[in-house]
């Protein structure tokens, strides 16, 4: 079984652990010393016990804190899958039904009547005219 020399807090502390957790401890071990340093920086120099209980309380709180938060987006996540299954389960609207007005044919045809009159008396009026000059 290795043994690890980590630092926390400026002191070093001679740890055991699995083949292969090496960097799995010295991960963990800079976390705490992290800690500890901001502990020292803000109340000095503290015993061993209570630096590392101290150390490790701050990082229990912060593990609280990012577990809270992932409840959170959890449940928010939970709630997006509800209300998507939701809307996918939900039947087609009904096609609505449109109304096209339809011109009838007697209408379209006396259009057709009065516009070519009134080409033939465009053309009229025009001949007029060029007879006149």
């Amino acid at each position: 079984m290795p043994e690890v020399d980590i630092k926390i807090g400026g002191r070093t502390f001679a740890v055991a652990c699995q083949q292969g957790e090496e960097h799995y401890l010295e991960s963990a071990a800079s976390l705490l010393n992290a800690e500890a340093t901001t502990l020292m920086e803000q109340i000095g120099r503290l015993p061993e016990a209570r630096m590392l209980l101290m150390a490790g309380l701050m990082l229990a709180d912060k593990h609280a804190g990012v577990e809270d938060q992932t409840k959170s987006m959890e449940d928010k996540i939970a709630q997006q899958e509800a209300w998507i299954e939701e809307l996918q389960n939900r039947p087609a609207p009904e096609p609505e039904r449109k109304e096209v007005a339809v011109i009838p044919s007697a209408v379209s045809d006396s259009l057709a009547e009065l516009a070519a009159r009134a080409e033939a008396l465009a053309e009229s009026a025009e001949d007029k005219l060029r007879a006149a000059n």
